[in-house]
């Protein structure tokens, strides 16, 4: 069984992953809907979770975060995209139902400064970046990710607005 998943692939389908999506099409190995917990895999089962643009869609995103964690292996890599709060295209999308900051993630991790919390930290953020445009090829990207990423608190503070950036993405690490 492969240990790799890809969580709301949508058209998105990656060889050597189990692709998950909540509709049925080419491509698609299991066809569920996240928001549905428990989801069909054994605890522990995945080394490695791809998780793009789907937990904008989610309507408890601490849910589906625990179950990541629950069947993710102990210090499996998990890798998250998401649309950054600034980004027109997640304003436009009335299926959205949350948008991220750079600093969303540290609710669920060892950056958290939510103490108080009965789930206790899941992961490590390993990397974190904005990133200005999801075309990763664009000449924009070589010049606005490195300027946004120097301080992202500043650049979410005053000039998201002006340069509004496309996604976040967050590379974790699992712990158990």
């Amino acid at each position: 069984m492969k240990d790799k998943i890809n969580i709301g692939c949508g058209a998105d389908i990656l060889d050597g992953y189990i692709n998950l999506d909540y509709h049925d099409q080419e491509g698609v190995d299991v066809v569920w809907n996240i928001d549905n917990t428990p989801w069909p895999f054994k605890d522990n089962a995945f080394s490695e979770v791809f998780c793009s643009h789907t937990l904008e869609h989610v309507k408890d995103l601490q849910s589906t975060m625990k179950e990541i964690w629950r069947i993710s292996k102990p210090g499996a890599k998990i890798i998250i995209r998401v649309p950054h709060f600034s980004c027109g295209v997640y304003h436009r999308d009335i299926t959205h139902k949350r948008p991220f900051s750079f600093f969303s993630m540290d609710y669920f991790c060892n950056a958290s400064i939510y103490y108080d919390r009965e789930d206790g930290n899941l992961f490590n953020i390993t990397k974190r970046k904005l990133n200005f445009t999801r075309l990763s090829a664009t000449w924009l990207n070589y010049i606005i990710n490195p300027l946004i990423n120097i301080s992202p608190a500043l650049y979410e503070r005053f000039t998201c607005w002006v340069f509004p950036c496309s996604e976040v993405i967050y590379k974790l690490e699992v712990i158990k």
